[in-house]
C-alpha cells in the first residue's frame, strides 16, 4: 500500500496531523472510531466520501508508527 497516496500532511489543515487524502478526517479519528467498536462498514456509511482503502491505510500508518527501535542500555 502506498501510504503517500492516502495519508497526507498539511500544516494548514488539522494542525498538520496526518489526514486521509487531504480531507479533514484525521487518521486518529478513524482509529478512535475503530477502537470504539465501529466497524469499517459503519464508518463508510457515516462518511460516504471515505473508501475502504482509507481505513486500511489508517491502520497501516498506525502500525508503522508503533514499530520503533528498542534501545537497551548496558
Amino acid at each position: 500500500m502506498n501510504l503517500s497516496e492516502r495519508i497526507t500532511f498539511n500544516p494548514q489543515q488539522c494542525g498538520g496531523k496526518p489526514c486521509i487524502r487531504g480531507l479533514r478526517v484525521r487518521v486518529k479519528d478513524i482509529l478512535e472510531m475503530l477502537a470504539g467498536g465501529m466497524t469499517a462498514d459503519e464508518i463508510l456509511e457515516d462518511y460516504p466520501y471515505l473508501e475502504r482503502e482509507d481505513i486500511a491505510a489508517a491502520l497501516d500508518y498506525a502500525a508503522r508508527q508503533s514499530d520503533h527501535p528498542v534501545l537497551v542500555s548496558s
